[in-house]
């Protein structure tokens, strides 16, 4: 087939772009040549356009064991235990067919953990859609949630935490993000680098088919009004398959035969292989014609780009095949040798006794491009309020529409559909900070939490990307963990827009300032670029995923209340900061102004001394205040524990507006017992952290002393009734 410009446009190349080709192979690509350099340099595989701001981000600290650059990232918890974690969007594929595209992102994030050794012991997720009043967003979000839950619980890994998220930004390309964390013996973890000459490269799992095909592809571009018509670059998942690939690679990595091994996702069997070979300094030869295939006459260019799910590449070592096929037999899987590793340092594959494609696989990979795109930097806009109706809404009123908006509404009914027990070791469910979970048999565990904020990155990306590292972090402390690591998922509008690509470098930015400073580094992730329709972007959405440990576990401190007559006490300084508020957003429609500055002394002194009251069982209850302010918080905090509140006026701030809704950071609400309160006290005032008792733990009523009196069963009913009658 003679390659043209129609064709090269099609498979997402520049000009310039094929005519490096050109040169690094020193003649024109054929056409399976040419659909392999588009799947490994598209945006998806090659970070052409994020890798320089990238490589700035913190990766290391006392526990990390492996940071980016492998199928997902691993810290050590102590003893022989490890935990292995990534991130990952599927955003495209969700908005095409939601199902199967939430159903195969859970799938393969599975994979990029256990391929390395771990068995998985919790997913989350973090999931944005449009205006509620869209039309397409009642499908999208029931068809993602069916798709999380469906896969998730039929392979049997418990969906413990997560967020979901509502705002007109995302009414043409929603975000589906799903996060992975497993369990590993340090001395048992699995790696993608080739190693060795001659040594046989084996197919296992499903056979492949012809869903998918430019699927990395598709995710590298911008939608149209003809979106619909990628459904076939939609992946189709079989969580039932999946599970029994878990179980066989888990049962082989028991031994000493796996070299190394890779899961096929996005592009298929091109990016396993070549990355593979890359990382081994390789080379590798194929020969598609042993590829099992579930459809007739395929062609080497749909088995090479096919990414058909629940699929491994693994090599092994010398004599090792026989009992390998034996524990994929036993799981009903295919199990084929499809080719060797060579000292050639390229991808060779034959077909019908013929090569086919012939390429060095440093072109395919080291060989991309790699653009530092022009940005352009976004000023801290001017705190400038103009909304005269401001003194007119009643606080009642305003706290009413906020707390039964749809991003403050109730979302148990999503999490209802998830198996959050399965495993038998979830400590602490979703609907707390942060999800617990025991490490199996042992006194430790880990917390785990996501969080995103693409209101405030919108604002002032770098106060935004800095702020969200912030929340996670203390989202983990909240729940007496101390933060190690994180993972993150960049979802962000077109690069090659300057504004767009200043969006990114500024959250960076954010990002890096925050992790080095909590020594919170980054040890896997994912970028999603291309986030939008006929030219309109996304707000950037960059997701934290966060772990930490907890080295005893005992009785969890809860983030509800606990006891009557108990006191309230709200931690950290308050400035009245309403700009970019769920108040300003939620009741006056209001955008305009900065986002609240994350101060990173504060934020890691304050955690620090809250993780010491946690220690010392000074702690009833507690709930780190963000979006929402101080009101939200403490209206979950009531909701969930059926206890209600009595809050006297404050002393610190006149303003009832800006005292209730602000979203100053580093703070936290705890509740404790009034005999402990003097020691709270003195650790509180010898590391400079400003308190305030604001009221008492009470039956029945959520009372703001001459504001608002309400019974905490109305007020659950006011949480509820948005999603209840969506």
């Amino acid at each position: 087939m003679k390659i043209t410009k129609e064709i090269i446009n099609k498979h997402g190349l520049k000009n310039d772009e094929f005519k490096k080709i050109k040169e690094l192979l020193n003649r024109e690509p054929n056409f399976l040549e040419l659909g392999i350099f588009s799947a490994m340099w598209n945006e998806h595989c090659s970070y052409k356009s994020s890798k320089i701001h990238l490589k700035t981000l913190p990766v290391k600290n006392k526990n990390v064991i492996q940071g980016p650059g492998e199928n997902a990232g691993v810290i050590d918890i102590g003893g022989n235990d490890a935990i292995i974690f990534k991130i990952e969007s599927h955003n495209h594929p969700s908005f095409i067919e939601p199902y199967q595209g939430a159903a195969t992102g859970v799938g393969g994030i599975l994979r990029d953990v256990f391929t390395m050794g771990a068995r998985p012991i919790a997913l989350l997720n973090s999931i944005h859609f449009g205006d509620v009043k869209n039309k397409k967003t009642k499908t999208l979000l029931n068809g993602v949630v069916s798709g999380i839950g469906g896969y998730g619980n039929c392979v049997g890994i418990p969906t413990v935490a997560g967020e979901t998220k509502f705002h007109k930004t995302y009414n043409e390309n929603i975000l589906v993000n799903a996060m992975a964390v497993g369990h590993a013996k340090k001395d048992k973890i699995f790696y993608s680098k080739a190693k060795g000459i001659n040594k046989s490269v084996v197919y296992v799992g499903s056979k492949t088919g012809r869903d998918g095909i430019h699927g990395a592809s598709m995710a590298s571009a911008e939608f149209d009004e003809n979106s619909e018509e990628k459904k076939p670059t939609v992946q189709v998942g079989d969580p039932f398959t999946e599970k029994l690939l878990m179980e066989a690679c888990l049962e082989l990595m028991k031994d000493n035969s796996i070299i190394s091994i890779q899961d096929m996702g996005a592009a298929g069997l091109t990016s396993s292989s070549v990355e593979m070979a890359f990382k081994g300094d390789l080379g590798l030869e194929l020969n598609l014609d042993k590829v099992p295939c579930r459809e007739e006459n395929m062609t080497p260019y749909e088995m090479m780009l096919s990414e058909s799910q629940e699929r491994m590449l693994i090599i092994l070592e010398d004599g090792k095949e026989d009992k390998a096929k034996k524990i994929f037999d036993k799981w009903d899987l295919d199990f084929v040798v499809i080719g060797k590793t060579t000292d050639t340092k390229n991808l060779i594959l034959k077909f019908h006794n013929e090569v086919v494609a012939n390429l060095p696989i440093a072109a395919l990979s080291s060989n991309a491009p790699q653009y530092e795109r022009k940005w352009k930097e976004k000023k801290l806009p001017i705190k400038n309020i103009k909304i005269k109706d401001f003194k007119k809404i009643k606080f009642d009123s305003a706290f009413f529409k906020v707390i039964s908006s749809p991003n403050f509404s109730n979302k148990k009914w999503i999490t209802e559909q998830y198996d959050q027990m399965v495993m038998c070791d979830t400590v602490q469910k979703s609907g707390a900070d942060s999800s617990i979970i025991r490490i199996h048999g042992k006194k430790k565990a880990i917390a785990v939490a996501v969080d995103s904020s693409a209101i405030y990155c919108k604002s002032h990306p770098f106060s935004g990307g800095k702020q969200i590292v912030c929340e996670n972090w203390r989202n983990l402390i909240s729940v007496g963990a101390m933060p190690i690591a994180i993972t993150n998922c960049l979802n962000f509008g077109n690069p090659e827009d300057p504004k767009i690509m200043g969006e990114f470098a500024e959250c960076i930015k954010g990002i890096k300032s925050a992790c080095e400073f909590l020594n919170y580094p980054v040890v896997s992730g994912n970028v999603s670029f291309y986030n939008g329709t006929n030219n309109k972007n996304i707000y950037p959405t960059p997701v934290i995923g966060g772990v930490g440990l907890i080295n005893e576990l005992k009785d969890p401190v809860k983030n509800n209340f606990q006891k009557e007559g108990s006191l309230i006490l709200s931690i950290g300084k308050n400035f009245g900061h309403l700009t970019q508020s769920a108040l300003f957003l939620e009741v006056f429609n209001y955008d305009d102004g900065p986002p609240p500055e994350a101060n990173l002394l504060n934020e890691r002194n304050n955690g620090e001394n809250i993780l010491k009251l946690i220690e010392n069982n000074f702690i009833n209850s507690i709930h780190d205040i963000s979006s929402g302010g101080l009101i939200v918080t403490l209206a979950e905090m009531s909701i969930n524990s059926s206890l209600g509140v009595k809050i006297k006026k404050p002393k610190s701030l006149s303003n009832l507006f800006e005292f209730f809704f602000s979203e100053d950071q580093g703070r936290y609400c705890i509740e404790i017992d009034k005999e402990k309160y003097d020691n709270v006290k003195k650790i509180l005032q010898e590391n400079n952290i400003f308190h305030e008792i604001i009221g008492v733990v009470q039956r029945d009523n959520f009372e703001l002393e001459k504001e608002l009196k309400i019974s905490i069963n109305d007020l659950y009913k006011i949480n509820n009734e948005w999603y209840y009658n969506y």
